[in-house]
């Protein structure tokens, strides 16, 4: 089962059951992508923010509004993908 990139009603998680290769997995793919491009120019834009002496309480507030929406996003995104990684061998012994 995939996590997919969308909440259902009531923010209750979505799940999609197949093969990955289907219509519905490619719309959850780009959507992804979306998001985490999103995410990257979010970060620049924070950066420039930081670095301007200028930026009010307001906009701080604002920027870290979008960028909690953003880290959501990114989380789900690796859980998602997290979840769908082969189970590791229960003989390797990781490490460290």
């Amino acid at each position: 089962m995939r996590l997919l990139p969308w909440s259902g009603q009531g923010g209750k998680p979505c799940y999609l059951v197949g093969d990955g290769t289907g219509y519905l997995s490619r719309v959850a793919d780009d959507i992804e992508c979306v998001q985490l491009g999103m995410s990257a120019r979010l970060l620049d834009h924070a950066t420039d923010m930081l670095a301007d002496h200028k930026v009010t309480i307001a906009q701080l507030r604002f920027l870290v509004a979008r960028m909690t929406e953003a880290l959501r996003d990114v989380h789900r995104i690796a859980e998602s993908r997290g979840a769908r990684l082969p189970a590791p061998d229960s003989g390797h012994v990781a490490s460290r």
